[in-house]
C-alpha cells in the first residue's frame, strides 16, 4: 500500500530561526522554509521536516546520523564552527569526543542541535 510513497522523517525544535541557522550555516546543509516549517535537503534526494513545537522536548536518541569519510576531519571542522561534542558514560572516547570503532559499531561522535536533539557523525570508511 505505501511502497510507492516517498516517506520522510521529521522532528521538533523550540526555535525555528536557531534551527535554520544551525542546520544551514553551522552544518552547511541546504535548507528551505514553507508554511512555518523548515526542510533539510540531504544527499540522496532526502528531505527531513523540522517543525516548531512550543512544548518541545529533545529526543532522547540520535535523530540524524551523518556518515563521513574522515571522522577526525569532520569533528575538527564542526568544532571550528562552534559544535560541541557530547560525552557519554560507558563509551571510551578520545579527546575530541570520538568513540573508536568497536566490533560492528563504526567510529562515532555525537553532538546536539540548539534544541537539544542528538545528532552524530560516523565513519563510513571501509573496515
Amino acid at each position: 500500500m505505501l511502497e510507492g510513497a516517498k516517506a520522510f522523517s521529521g522532528f521538533s525544535v523550540d526555535d525555528l530561526a536557531k534551527a535554520k541557522e544551525f542546520y544551514g550555516e553551522t552544518l552547511g546543509l541546504r535548507v528551505s522554509e514553507d508554511k512555518g516549517m523548515l526542510f533539510l535537503h540531504l544527499a540522496g534526494d532526502t528531505t527531513v521536516l523540522v517543525y516548531p513545537k512550543d512544548d518541545h522536548q529533545p529526543a532522547g536518541f540520535t535523530i540524524l546520523n551523518f556518515p563521513v569519510d574522515d571522522i577526525e576531519e569532520a569533528v575538527d571542522q564542526l568544532t571550528t564552527r562552534g559544535v560541541r561534542f557530547e560525552r557519554y558514560e560507558g563509551f571510551e572516547m578520545n579527546d575530541k569526543g570520538i568513540v573508536s570503532q568497536e566490533g560492528d559499531m563504526p567510529s562515532i561522535a555525537w553532538f546536539k542541535d540548539p534544541a537539544g536533539n542528538v545528532l552524530s557523525v560516523l565513519d563510513e570508511s571501509p573496515r
